[in-house]
């Protein structure tokens, strides 16, 4: 390679380093970051609910979103769908249950741990032992959701969920096909 071939080669390679960090800067491109590590024998507080089954805690001074495992909730947030039969009522009770709170999360062992969102996929209680996914399937706010392998406690949510239909609980007392 010649002297010319090589002082060129040099400053393509730090005009696009440059290029790089204008670009970071500019917010357009985002460095990859570090997920925190979540301790599922701690408890982390509940800084933001988005809806009936989707939440936020602060773990070690970073947000993370959480996605209960195994529950669905109908649908408030969703541009993509209109507000859907039961879901403002599934979001309060989830926001009465979850705010002001902390909460360890646990996860399924033989399942991913986060979502094609980047959402954490956990089971949530609070520090008082309530168990919020079971409760919001108890209590008609919720059906049983299994979206890709079976996670420990599909048989028992299904269980759940079929008594709270049978029982004509929550949402299944006024929405003709549930979620």
């Amino acid at each position: 390679m010649s002297k010319n071939a090589l002082i060129v080669a040099v400053c393509g390679i730090f005009a696009c380093l440059g290029m790089g960090v204008c670009l970071v800067r500019a917010g357009v491109i985002r460095p990859p970051q570090t997920q925190p590590r979540i301790d599922s024998s701690k408890f982390y507080r509940v800084t933001y609910v988005d809806d009936g089954d989707t939440f936020r805690v602060d773990v070690d001074a970073h947000e993370v979103r959480v996605r209960m495992l195994g529950i669905n909730t109908p649908e408030t947030v969703d541009p993509r769908k209109k507000v859907q039969c039961y879901g403002p009522e599934a979001s309060a009770d989830t926001k009465s249950l979850l705010k002001h709170q902390k909460v360890r999360l646990t996860f399924s062992p033989d399942r991913e741990m986060r979502d094609k969102y980047g959402r954490y996929l956990a089971y949530v209680y609070r520090e008082d032992g309530m168990f919020v996914n079971e409760f919001l399937l108890e209590n008609g706010f919720a059906k049983e959701y299994t979206v890709g392998k079976p996670y420990d406690l599909q048989s028992e949510f299904r269980a759940i969920e079929a008594k709270a239909r049978q029982d004509r609980v929550g949402l299944w007392t006024v929405c003709q096909t549930g979620i």
